[in-house]
């Protein structure tokens, strides 16, 4: 009987399904989360408890040590996407488990729309929709990109990209990142004085517990005063707390989020028309999509086949 390959993301192969067909191809039973949306982790203990499966092609789902272990074969894991926050890495090692991201795939979904809420939060294209929608005609008055400073938190794949998307634009754009150089066209600048002088603050670094609520209340008061603050990079970077504080104060002018700290997201920021708000879509475009499961269908079946001493697929 073919080894199993349990699909755990949950919209996987809905817009072309090559990235299936070579994982059947290989000669893997595929199953594919029969929820349709993200698992909890008592759903993908489950899962993996009854189907047994030698790798997971993983969504954002948690895979705790208990998750993994559940199944008793696992050897692989493939994240499609960047962020590993939802994985247990050092269970992953212990259990000898190899575990892959696809950090390029998305670089451009996420930069392209990351500069769609920074155009939509300067000209209001959300109110004024929303106002037209509820039978208002209301013309609200915008700021131009051209005359603002944006500040990337972060100057990896997509906040590198992301600067490239502004250059055209005129903006002045500020960077920081301790662990990467500025790219062309970007002032390096330490923490403080990116915080102080930028007009928008887009943040492009992972999660983790040291950058956890790394935009909390004193970052959000040492902000230039009516700036406006954007995150689609990972939940849990901002104290969505005392971002709502800073907005019902009128320190800071609006928000766009892509990702929370819980989801799906019903919180205080729905209160605010100053607030973009969309539902962790930043990577979620037909061709990234494609491109992104592509990548880690691969990368799932290179670490099996490297497992097995290249042998790709076992009956």
């Amino acid at each position: 009987m073919a080894d199993t390959i349990l699909i755990t993301t949950s919209s996987f192969g809905r817009f072309d399904e090559t990235p299936l067909k070579a994982l059947r191809d290989a000669g893997f039973h595929v199953v594919i989360n029969p929820h349709g949306r993200k698992l909890t982790e008592a759903e993908a203990e489950a899962l993996n408890r009854e189907h047994h499966p030698v790798g997971i092609l993983a969504g954002v789902e948690p895979l705790t040590r208990t998750v993994m272990a559940a199944g008793g074969r696992l050897r692989a894991i493939a994240r499609c996407g960047i962020g590993m926050d939802s994985v247990d890495s050092e269970a992953a090692r212990a259990l000898r488990i190899d575990v892959t991201n696809t950090p390029d795939a998305p670089t451009q979904a996420v930069a392209e729309i990351t500069l769609g809420a920074i155009l939509c939060m300067l000209r209001g294209i959300h109110s004024s929709c929303a106002a037209i929608r509820a039978g208002k005609w209301e013309r609200p008055m915008g700021a131009l990109l051209s005359f603002r400073t944006v500040g990337l938190l972060g100057m990896g794949r997509i906040g590198s990209r992301l600067a490239e998307l502004l250059a055209p634009f005129g903006c002045r754009i500020l960077g920081h990142d301790p662990h990467a150089d500025a790219p062309h066209g970007v002032e390096q600048v330490e923490f403080p004085q990116l915080l102080a002088e930028s007009d928008v603050l887009s943040l492009h670094i992972p999660f983790s517990e040291a950058t956890r609520h790394i935009i909390g209340r004193d970052a959000i008061r040492a902000m230039k005063p009516g700036a406006r603050l954007v995150n689609y990079a990972r939940g849990g970077l901002v104290d969505e707390a005392a971002l709502d504080q800073a907005l019902t104060d009128g320190h800071l002018a609006g928000a766009a989020l892509d990702c929370f700290e819980n989801e799906p997201y019903s919180g205080p920021l729905t209160r605010h028309e100053s607030v973009v708000l969309t539902g962790h879509v930043g990577s979620y475009a037909r061709e990234g999509r494609i491109i992104q499961e592509t990548q880690a269908a691969h990368n799932l079946l290179a670490s099996l086949a490297a497992e097995r001493g290249g042998s790709g697929s076992k009956s």
